[in-house]
């Protein structure tokens, strides 16, 4: 196969289809390692995707493309190359959280979900840059900026945002060097940046996927995600990542009711006509879409959300410092603080640390403001979404995910057109939420975001499947 038509292939191709060419051996493991492996030198110098390079990549390609067919069917995952957000500890590399006081942070082991890829049979390319500590650092960031990694730049208009904060992974798949890619949500973080760079992002319902190994923000939201180019790899991600491998029939039918979250109409314009375009295609389809949907919303939901995450963010970045197996064990939040004010002109030359000095004065998790909170908000955003799924007897519920691609602004920071208010809500609900492509607007991607209520994320990708093909027909 030429370069060119692999290329081709690479970009399109589901994991079963590419599967299939290593089982008939048109195609070798190490063949498509190296593909991508020059892919990402020759892209990412002007991308900034990719943190670091997994040298024994092409070593382990070799390994599997020795295995027989039914060893290789054995793996769910043989021969897939994957990106891996760098928040995330893998055993080849530091896990640095994009920023230069763990650049050192090797910690020789892998989190619980890269353990099970790899145990299907992934293979790790390496690092994805990402905002810096999950773009929970400033009030007034530029999503894709790591003092590690420097700015992740949109592979369809490299002057325009990735958004944040798993931004080199969406570049990544966007830009076609890996197959697939892990990132990570607190809020917004898988779901926004694949929908601005026109690939598919599932966040899952928080609990499924292990968060053992992974630098935190709040451990009541935080998840791993996986950013693929089509929901049938999600779905395959999902399943290994979880530890749920039994398959679900993706559904063929077209009588699902689908409700509109409140207030996802009339923030743009033309992100309206073309949601709208799509929801009468669904119509067409067989499909009852309900639009009128009607909930109350207690004030403060995300100013609830920033003050709890302050508390648990001190905590459990202090917590997940402390266990680390190497030097930096007696790192604190403090102790990053006054790092990046000694290294202002590296860690500080684009915006500041406003949320971190927030966080440091916040108490332990058993101050009363905390509990709380904690008490009302997760249960608060979970009868908000309970309430429309059950009131209007829809099995989901849609949305516009974002809005186009804004221009890279270190002066003012990031121009964020979140439409709506579903990204915040079912992450707070910790609920499953999946976004794929659902056409262009000013010539740059716009998804269309899919929620679901408690232990539907089966279902939930199920459905964006099929709602995904009917789009693309």
């Amino acid at each position: 196969m030429t370069e060119e038509a692999l290329s081709a292939f690479l970009s399109t191709c589901t994991i079963s289809q590419l599967q299939a060419r290593y089982l008939e051996n048109s195609l070798k493991i190490a063949e498509v390692v190296s593909f991508f492996l020059e892919r990402i030198e020759k892209e990412n110098p002007r991308l900034n995707a990719v943190i670091a390079v997994n040298d024994n990549a092409i070593e382990t390609a070799h390994t599997q493309d020795a295995l027989s067919a039914s060893a290789k069917r054995a793996l769910p995952l043989f021969g897939v190359p994957l990106l891996i957000k760098d928040n995330i500890e893998t055993i080849e590399h530091p896990t640095t959280a994009g920023s230069l006081v763990l650049k050192d942070n090797w910690t020789h082991r892998d989190a619980e979900v890269i353990a099970n890829l790899r145990e299907a049979g992934a293979i790790l390319l390496g690092k994805a840059n990402l905002s810096e500590w999950a773009n929970f650092r400033s009030t007034k960031s530029t999503s894709g900026w790591s003092a590690v990694g420097g700015q992740t730049r949109n592979p369809l208009d490299t002057d325009r945002s990735t958004s944040g904060s798993s931004s080199g992974s969406a570049a990544a798949v966007a830009a076609n060097l890996c197959v697939a890619a892990l990132g990570t949500e607190t809020l917004g973080s898988v779901v926004s940046p694949s929908s601005l760079t026109g690939i598919v992002g599932f966040k899952p319902g928080i609990g499924l996927v292990s968060q053992h190994g992974i630098v935190p923000i709040s451990a009541s939201q935080d998840t791993v995600g996986p950013m693929t180019k089509n929901v049938e790899d999600t779905k395959r991600l999902f399943e290994v990542m979880s530890g749920a491998r039994a398959a679900t029939e993706i559904a063929t039918r077209g009588d699902t009711r689908i409700g509109v979250m409140p207030f996802s109409i009339g923030v743009d314009k033309e992100i309206d006509q073309l949601f709208e375009q799509n929801l009468k295609h669904l119509e067409g389809a067989g499909f009852t879409v309900e639009r009128e949907l009607e909930v109350q919303i207690e004030r403060g939901l995300m100013r609830d959300f920033l003050e709890y995450s302050l508390y648990e963010f001190k905590h459990y970045l202090n917590a997940y410092f402390a266990a680390l197996p190497n030097e930096l064990s007696s790192l604190t939040l403090a102790d990053v603080i006054a790092f990046n004010e000694d290294h202002a002109d590296e860690e500080l030359k684009h915006f500041g640390q406003e949320i971190f000095l927030q966080a440091q004065e916040k108490g332990p998790l058993e101050t009363p403001d905390y509990q709380d909170i904690l008490s009302r908000i997760g249960p608060s955003a979970r009868r908000i979404i309970d309430h429309l799924l059950n009131e209007y007897q829809v099995d989901v519920l849609v949305s516009p995910t974002d809005g186009p691609a804004w221009p890279i602004d270190y002066a003012n920071g990031d121009k964020h057109t979140m439409i709506g208010i579903i990204t915040g809500i079912a992450a707070i609900a910790g609920y499953p939420h999946i976004t794929l492509p659902q056409g262009n607007v000013a010539n740059l991607p716009i998804g269309l975001s899919l929620a679901g209520g408690a232990d539907t994320d089966a279902a939930l990708l199920s459905l964006a499947g099929n709602i995904e093909q009917l789009l693309n027909t």
